[in-house]
């Protein structure tokens, strides 16, 4: 039997240095959210808001946790760069819009590997 890997492979570390780099942002965020549930406690950046604090910390407990399904969870969060892309593109410095691109195709790369899914067995 060979020895359990004690680290994950790389581009689960680049998933989860994402993945705690998207709850500072929620974070950051929830003063205004709070903020707006003042004058009206249901809102659509509230829900937004929300829905994704809960997606991340259920992808980042099921990665933790070694989960299968954390897989294709992992790979769904990725895609919040996608967005960043021509927003940034729009922006007065384009150039900036390749940063978020290369972030999210490395997280999909590094998470479509081999190593990745040997590393998430558990059912």
């Amino acid at each position: 039997m060979a020895p359990a890997r004690r680290f994950p492979p790389p581009g689960l570390l680049l998933f989860l240095a994402y993945a705690f780099l998207v709850l500072g942002a929620i974070g950051v965020s929830l003063r205004w959210v709070v903020d707006m549930a003042i004058s009206a406690p249901v809102s659509l950046p509230g829900i937004v808001a929300m829905v994704l604090l809960a997606y991340t910390i259920f992808t980042i407990t099921m990665v933790l946790q070694r989960k299968q399904a954390a897989r294709g969870l992992a790979i769904g969060l990725s895609t919040l760069t996608i967005p960043a892309v021509p927003l940034l593109l729009l922006g007065p410095v384009p150039a900036t819009a390749l940063a978020p691109a290369v972030l999210g195709l490395a997280l999909v790369a590094g998470l479509r590997r081999p190593s990745v899914a040997a590393w998430l067995s558990e059912p």
